[in-house]
């Protein structure tokens, strides 16, 4: 904050104060807690524009949105009986996600996908990549991957661990925090 004396009458003090200056930061934070297929390439999307603003960007994944990290191919972990019904419930990485309105089992999502290439859209997991190359910070919370059954062997490459503490101090380096 920057504040100076003016010479008007009443000699007056006048703030000249900007966002960047009261914040000190100008980051964005994302808590992705849907699995949706529309609402995860929403989140990719805003976040890949974010950083090539230059900001600083990190998506925290919860609950449902940690599916979005997980990778494709099954990986073999140990797990308790409840894990592993998770798992097996649960879609198994961006490729297997559904959307949240006209699904009609499965036609939605290829038919989203579908337009997004005839229109030179990127695909989520272009998206994704684009996002990590740029330095988005993708974090799975640890307390939701123990709730959902989920290990770490079982996400993408690069994806940080970490809790509401890491999201929460994310959102006071950021000057915007969206909850998806």
């Amino acid at each position: 904050m920057q504040i100076k004396k003016s010479g008007g009458p009443g000699n007056k003090i006048a703030c000249d104060v900007s966002d960047k200056a009261l914040n000190g930061m100008d980051g964005k934070n994302f808590i992705v807690f849907s699995g949706d297929l529309d609402k995860a390439i929403a989140s990719f999307i805003m976040a890949n524009a974010a950083a090539a603003l230059g900001r600083k960007v990190s998506m925290f994944f919860t609950f449902w949105g940690l599916n979005i990290l997980r990778k494709p191919e099954k990986v073999k972990t140990k797990k308790d009986f409840i894990s592993k019904m998770f798992g097996m419930m649960m879609p198994r990485g961006s490729k297997k996600l559904k959307l949240s309105k006209m699904n009609m089992g499965g036609m939605g999502a290829k038919m989203i996908r579908s337009v997004m290439k005839n229109k030179n859209i990127d695909s989520l997991e272009d998206l994704i990549a684009m996002a990590q190359k740029s330095g988005v910070e993708l974090v799975a919370c640890s307390m939701s991957m123990d709730v959902m059954g989920i290990k770490m062997e079982e996400l993408i490459d690069g994806v940080k661990l970490g809790g509401a503490a890491a999201m929460i101090a994310h959102a006071e380096e950021s000057d915007m925090s969206l909850f998806i």
